[in-house]
């Protein structure tokens, strides 16, 4: 997949590897042959807890993890949940309390619901001085609204961005970071092109593949895995006029001062 013959490593920073095709196993290897050296798997709900965890475990220091409630499933928070997550978030394969956000697009539970478990996840990650990886959908006021209650005591990433220039703007006013996935190669995304270019600096920027989702251009079609973060990873060096060794020595770097329990040798 790459077209240097210097070697390259990246880093993707969101990929659910319990569910790539092939399995873990497969898909790690696949992943490692195309020079993505470490993955961060996410936890999305109380049942794959466990199981981010124990992928984590196995592969780590290749494979880390993070683990806290999805919007999605926000009606599942409860003080068991943020119990786990403060038991489990010392761990040093866990590097972040995520995906956790808003999300008003699909509804799945209850707006009042995510707002809560948005909040109390936030305050675990303070406490556990971990950052967080930040879903948003169609809620981007009330997203800002909630980080800026926060402002100062947490850092984290907008992960899988694709929203609008003002939460762009406004989410690294307050220092967080921007995750692009594959979303950026798709023919629509024009001005997802023009805020990656024009907007997000590159000691900000990271990129992604959200695996098994959202597969970049030409892999479009096929389940997404972690290998494909070099194609995403093309076109964003391309929009930011360097080449892609470049790339990914600096996302590397940003994501090693995010995530500050990666360890690199």
């Amino acid at each position: 997949m790459q077209e240097s013959n210097t070697p390259i490593e990246w880093i993707d920073i969101h990929t659910h590897l319990d569910r790539l095709e092939g399995g873990a196993e497969f898909a790690l290897n696949l992943a490692r042959q195309n020079g993505v050296k470490k993955l961060i798997t996410i936890g999305t709900e109380p049942e794959d807890l466990p199981v981010v965890l124990e992928l984590a475990r196995k592969y780590y220091p290749d494979v880390y993890c993070t683990i806290g409630v999805h919007p999605h499933e926000g009606v599942k928070y409860n003080d068991e949940v943020g119990k786990y997550l403060r038991e489990n978030g010392p761990r040093p394969e866990v590097v972040a309390i995520g995906e956790i956000g808003l999300d008003y697009y699909y509804n799945q539970s209850p707006k009042e619901e995510q707002l809560h478990a948005f909040r109390e996840q936030i305050k675990i990650a303070i406490e556990l001085g971990l950052p967080i990886e930040i879903h948003t959908r169609d809620a981007e006021p009330d997203t800002i609204q909630i980080l800026k209650e926060f402002e100062g005591k947490v850092t984290g990433v907008i992960h899988c961005f694709t929203g609008t220039e003002w939460l762009a703007r406004e989410a690294l006013a307050l220092g967080y970071n921007i995750s692009i996935s594959g979303v950026v190669t798709f023919k629509n995304a024009d001005s997802l092109r023009a805020i990656v270019r024009d907007v997000i600096p590159l000691d900000r920027l990271h990129v992604e593949t959200d695996a098994p989702f959202l597969a970049p251009v030409p892999m479009r079609g096929r389940p997404n895995t972690s290998a494909y973060v070099v194609h995403t990873a093309k076109l964003v060096a391309e929009l930011k006029g360097i080449t892609v060794e470049e790339l990914a020595k600096i996302t590397t770097d940003n994501a090693k001062k995010l995530f500050k329990k990666l360890k690199y040798t």
